[in-house]
């Protein structure tokens, strides 16, 4: 009880005539009443992040101080820490906090932070994978990657161990700022190998930073870094905020097995910091508590199922496959082989797109990508040259079974529209123009649920 009186007197707006006189700079000013009613529960941010303990209670920061106060009693009373170990599995973890950067920032954080660990390393081991921000993180902290291919093994993408190895000889251990593997991806691609990844960068010295987004969800993701700081070395895991507790974009969780050196990670960032990413994972946290996110974590699994067999039956239907990526608990891959290379790809992303199917994507063969210079042949399927074009889908935290089959009913029609446009003329209208009364039918609800949505929200009280 005294936790929630505490909680909603940090986060209620006071009336202007009851504030203190604010003589400072930093003294949480304000030019119109919205930005007051929205911002002034977190305007002034935080200081410091791991300094954010009642032990460093600020006067000039009265607001923030208090929600610390609150934070550490909601702690001890529920039991809940902002990764708590029994829901995501990785129990030795010792140290982490709420960065208010996304998650391609906070790696470079990670970086820049191990740059005064190892002053002689210029470089960063990277198993390729298609995603622009984890790439731009190593760029941007002024290190050269160093990709390493993916090999393929049966529909999978797996890393390729003797080729890490073989580059860390070649360059030598010391010029090595570490190595940045990822659990997360999108299929076909699958989790790289963390145990023996850990085992390389124990043997050789060398740090291991490890990308994993949106892995929070996936208790075989949160397993694998278990295993891997076990059996051999991880220095710190990065994961998304948004991705993994509904909350919006802009902040991430960085924590690691050594508290010393989590500490020196959030001792690296400079000035101060929004707390909205802070109070926004407060809230998801108090308003599911441990057993509303496990639940959660339970339905996406279930789903995940739901989604495979489902895509699994349209396959067989469809003259297509659903790829075999057993490694992978997040993301799947369904086979376009009808028209690799065609414009009829591009459309039906488009026309999945246009029919609100969001999140899926689909992937043609031979697209060319430089991203810093960098050349990525293949890009967007991690691979050179991987055998077929493929959609993906992925059964996120937050799916519902309708997502499921609204999903492959839109998928089915746009897969037929396609294969009927191939036996139409060029002078006839392309197949997204082709649009029938259910498709505005479908259209149409769907608008009415997202002004429904919104009327609802105008009329809660303020």
């Amino acid at each position: 009880m005294v936790t929630a009186i505490a909680l909603a007197s940090a986060l209620s707006p006071r009336p202007m005539s009851a504030r203190a006189e604010r003589l400072g700079v930093r003294t949480s000013k304000l030019s119109g009443i919205c930005w007051s009613r929205v911002n002034v529960p977190k305007i002034h941010g935080m200081r410091a992040l791991l300094n954010f303990s009642s032990k460093n209670l600020q006067s000039w920061t009265a607001t923030i101080s208090l929600l610390t106060v609150v934070l550490e009693n909601v702690k001890e009373e529920l039991s809940l820490e902002w990764l708590p170990d029994a829901i995501i599995g990785v129990r030795t973890a010792t140290s982490c906090f709420v960065v208010p950067m996304a998650t391609g920032m906070s790696l470079t954080l990670c970086f820049l932070t191990l740059r005064h660990k190892r002053p002689k390393a210029k470089y960063i081991i990277w198993p390729r994978i298609d995603q622009k921000s984890c790439f731009k993180s190593m760029i941007t902290a002024g290190f050269e990657p160093v990709v390493i291919e993916n090999v393929l093994e049966g529909d999978e993408l797996r890393t390729d161990l003797n080729a890490v190895e073989f580059k860390i000889k070649e360059l030598g251990a010391e010029n090595i700022l570490c190595l940045h593997s990822t659990t997360s991806c999108f299929a076909p691609r699958v989790p790289d190998r963390l145990e023996e990844l850990s085992l390389i960068c124990d043997k050789y010295e060398i740090p291991h930073i490890v990308n994993n987004a949106y892995g929070v969800q996936s208790s075989k993701c949160m397993h694998l870094i278990q295993q891997g700081a076990r059996v051999g070395r991880i220095d710190a895991f990065v994961q998304s905020l948004d991705k993994n507790f509904m909350v919006p974009v802009g902040g991430a969780v960085i924590a690691g097995f050594n508290e010393a050196f989590v500490q020196e990670i959030s001792k690296m960032y400079p000035g101060r910091a929004s707390a909205s990413p802070s109070l926004d994972v407060l809230i998801t946290l108090l308003s599911l508590g441990a057993s509303g996110y496990k639940n959660l974590l339970k339905e996406r699994k279930e789903i995940f199922e739901y989604l495979s067999n489902e895509l699994k039956t349209l396959a067989k239907s469809a003259n297509e496959r659903l790829l075999e990526t057993p490694h992978n608990p997040i993301s799947l891959a369904f086979s376009l082989t009808s028209d690799a290379n065609g414009t009829s790809l591009t459309q039906l992303g488009s026309m999945l797109f246009t029919r609100q199917v969001s999140g899926a994507r689909v992937v043609p063969l031979g697209v060319c990508q430089t991203i810093n210079g960098y050349i990525f042949e293949g890009f967007m399927s991690h691979s050179i040259n991987y055998p077929c074009a493929y959609l993906n889908a992925a059964s996120a935290i937050g799916i519902k079974k309708q997502d499921v089959d609204m999903f492959i009913k839109r998928l089915d029609k746009c897969l037929r529209l396609c294969r009927k446009e191939k036996h139409l003329s060029k002078e006839e209208d392309g197949c997204d123009q082709q649009t029938t009364k259910e498709d505005v039918s479908e259209l149409t609800q769907d608008l009415r649920d997202i002004l429904q949505v919104k009327t609802t929200t105008q009329q809660l009280p303020t």
